[in-house]
Parts: structure tokens; C-alpha cells; sequence
């Protein structure tokens, strides 16, 4: 259960004195996530989310990733819409935390999704880089290549086994891949995080694009990137036959790649599976056995790297 901040009812009612969102009915934790507290709140004739930000969550990040979904919510984007308080603002503090309440988007995300629903992901990541334009806001990608560097040589404290070998793959591949970042390529505001449990379906259809909070202004194809490697793979990091294809397909219907960002795809799908495989490797590394958490299997990610060298 993902669920490190506590709250009581009590103290829910507390915090809501804030808003304008009628009568405090109940409060119930939402056990999936693995970085911030989340509750379902319900208020009389209304659902939300009650979100309170953990350490990995910057709370100086907050004014990007909730204006990012009001953004999109406002042209129609199946985001979430942060709710303000009497104050104006998003973001209160609840136990300790920074927290907000944020709109409930019905659906529920796929574990596994059709090559139809993968495409229509694609589309909709897509619709995310167009819609996005305009949004003036920028933050600096919170988990780049200086991240990387340092999550890798705090590891190389403690790594044995199984995590050695895995960390001994990363430092070749980071010396090989360089900066990654050296194109002129559009950039814009990305979700950086878009993994099937972000995305929610309703009736076939998305209907709903979540967790904005690893969001932050970089290169469109890299978090094409991502998804691809998100997508495109079990939870082993085996290809699913036909998955990277698809969501590919259903991204460039809406939103065509230039040439230099299909080449340089690739390269970034590398750099977003080393990403993923360093986080989830320092995490397995120094998790907190009192976190009701599962470390995530890094080497899953690193499997992925050698299917985006072998594409180059």
C-alpha cells in the first residue's frame, strides 16, 4: 500500500475547512503508487483525490505539474483539475506534507491493454505534446543524466550481487551513450512518466491521463521514449509483439515525428530505459523495509536498453 502519510478523518475535515467542497463523507487510501500519498475523498455530491507529496516530490515543482493539468484540462485533455482553496491556491499543508485536492477521473488503467488501447495511448500522448503548447511554465527535468550520475556513484556504495552486475551494464552504457541530449530537437512540456498505470480507459477509450509529478520541460520524442519502453514490454522486460509498433503508430497519426527525432529515438529509448533501470536500482538498494512498498525490478528496465541498442 502506498500509503507513508497517515491521515484520519479528523484531520481530513480539518484541512478541508479550506475549501468549498461541501460536507466531508469518507476517506479511503488508494494502495497503488510508489511515490506520494494518495486518498480517495469523498465530499457531499462529489469524488477527488487527496494528494499529499512525499520527499521525491519537490514541493517547489507543484506550481509546473498541477498548472500543467489545469492547462490541459482547459482544452479538453482528460487531465485532472487541481481544485484551489478559498486562498486561491493548490497546495496546503496537511500532517507535515504539501497536499492537494485533485479532480477523480473515472476508468481504470489496463494491465492488459489490447493493441487497439495501445495505440490509443499513443494518440493520446500525442494529443498531451500538442494540447501542452502554450503551457509558459518550465522545470528542468528532475531525473536527467546529472541524476543519473549521482544515483549511479551512490550505488556504487552498497551494490553487490544481482545490483552489481546491473550497475557494471549502466556505467558502459552511460559511457557510451554520452549526452544523449545534443540535437536541436522540439522540446516542450512532457509527462515523463507515462506508464499504462497513468493512463486510465473507459469503455475502450482513454479517458483519463494521471500523475503529472515526474512532468517537466524536455525533448517531445524523449517522452515518446519512455512510453515506447512503458508499453512496449512485460513486466520482465520482454517486447510484446507488435506493442512498440502500435503505440507508435497511434503517437505519429496524431503528431508525425521529424526526421531527426526519428533518428535520434533510438538513442533516447536507451537513455529512458538507464533512467529507469537507476532509479529503480537505488530504490531496491536502499528501500526502507518499514515503507509498505515493493522495490521495483531494475534489471526489467535494463533489459530494455540492449532492445534499443540493438534498433539503433
Amino acid at each position: 500500500m502506498a500509503v507513508f502519510t497517515p491521515v484520519s478523518d479528523d484531520q481530513a475535515r480539518a484541512f478541508l475547512n479550506a475549501y468549498e467542497l461541501g460536507t466531508f463523507r469518507s476517506l479511503h487510501p488508494i494502495a497503488e503508487g510508489v511515490e506520494n500519498t494518495n486518498y480517495r475523498l469523498e465530499t457531499e455530491g462529489a469524488v477527488h483525490v487527496l494528494t499529499l507529496f512525499e520527499a521525491r516530490t519537490d514541493a517547489a515543482s507543484l506550481p509546473f505539474c498541477l498548472g500543467l493539468t489545469d492547462h490541459l484540462a482547459g482544452r479538453a485533455f482528460p487531465a485532472p483539475r487541481p481544485v484551489r482553496n478559498r486562498d486561491g491556491d493548490w497546495v496546503g499543508t496537511l500532517n507535515g506534507r504539501p497536499a492537494a485536492v485533485i479532480e477523480w477521473l473515472s476508468g481504470a488503467w489496463l494491465r492488459d491493454p489490447s493493441p487497439t488501447e495501445v495505440e490509443a495511448a499513443g494518440a493520446m500522448l500525442a494529443r498531451l505534446h500538442l494540447q501542452a503548447d502554450g503551457f509558459a511554465v518550465e522545470r528542468a527535468n528532475p531525473v536527467g543524466p546529472v541524476i543519473w550520475r549521482a544515483l549511479a556513484d551512490r550505488c556504487q556504495s552498497a551494490a553487490t550481487g544481482e545490483d552489481r552486475a546491473i550497475l557494471d551494464g549502466v556505467e558502459d552504457t552511460l559511457s557510451r551513450l554520452g549526452d544523449p541530449w545534443t540535437d536541436d530537437l522540439p522540446r516542450g512540456p512532457i509527462h515523463a512518466d507515462y506508464f499504462p498505470d497513468n493512463v486510465l480507459f473507459e469503455d475502450g477509450a482513454v479517458s483519463g491521463v494521471i500523475d503529472f509529478y515526474f512532468g517537466c520541460t524536455d525533448l517531445l520524442v524523449y517522452d515518446l521514449a519512455i512510453a515506447l519502453s512503458a508499453w512496449g514490454f512485460d513486466g520482465a522486460g520482454t517486447p510484446i509483439p507488435g506493442a512498440v509498433e502500435a503505440f507508435r503508430r497511434g503517437y505519429e497519426a496524431v503528431r508525425p515525428l521529424t526526421p531527426p527525432e526519428a533518428a535520434a529515438l533510438p538513442r533516447l529509448g536507451e537513455a529512458a530505459a538507464i533512467r529507469f533501470t537507476l532509479t529503480r536500482l537505488h530504490d531496491r538498494i536502499f528501500h526502507d523495509p518499514t515503507k509498505l512498498v515493493t522495490p521495483k525490478d531494475p534489471g526489467a528496465f535494463f533489459r530494455r536498453a540492449a532492445w534499443w541498442r540493438e534498433t539503433a
